[in-house]
């Protein structure tokens, strides 16, 4: 089963990715999570905004060699779990995955949560708004997009529901 779970920045991805990939191996299934932040191009090769890195475009993304792994992994995994803020953004890697969650905050949330980031250290207002400008245009899923459980990353995740969700009609 191939899942892929988007987000803004700091909203949970990672977190529920890694309560799944716990979920599955106690289960006795063999499960990895692959962080789309993994797959970005050398800094050189990623557009600039204001002469700062813009590593909330999708261009920063390289999705032929992300795709790559993630076909590679799905015949050694029973569970591969693909994490990223533009986790829907390519229409090609929409059509890899078996499942897919979105997880969603609200602006505040990610305010606050962003404004308590320091991984990066100090980052201006302008950048931060600038994220959540570019979730808003290139992150979040397309109503095209068919099988999406929206879950809150406000709170803790209802864990009960994501996993009935991916156990309806699994493919693992």
């Amino acid at each position: 089963m191939l899942i892929g779970i988007g987000g803004v920045s700091r909203s949970g991805k990672s977190t529920l990715a890694n309560l799944l990939v716990t979920h599955f191996r106690k289960n006795g299934k063999k499960a990895i999570i692959f962080h789309q932040d993994d797959f970005v191009f050398p800094e050189t090769q990623i557009p600039k905004i204001k002469n700062r890195t813009d590593w909330e475009s999708p261009h920063s993304i390289d999705f032929e060699l992300f795709k790559e792994v993630l076909s590679l992994f799905r015949e050694k995994f029973d569970v591969v779990i693909a994490e990223g803020l533009f986790a829907f953004y390519d229409e090609s890697t929409n059509a890899l995955l078996d499942k897919k969650l979105f997880v969603k905050v609200s602006k505040r949330t990610f305010l606050i949560r962003k404004s308590m980031d320091t991984r990066w250290g100090y980052e201006p207002t302008w950048f931060i708004d600038h994220i959540w400008n570019s979730f808003q245009k290139f992150g979040k899923p397309s109503s095209e997009i068919k099988d999406l459980l929206i879950v809150s990353g406000e709170d803790e995740f209802d864990m009960e529901k994501v996993i009935k969700y991916l156990n309806k009609n699994s493919v693992y």
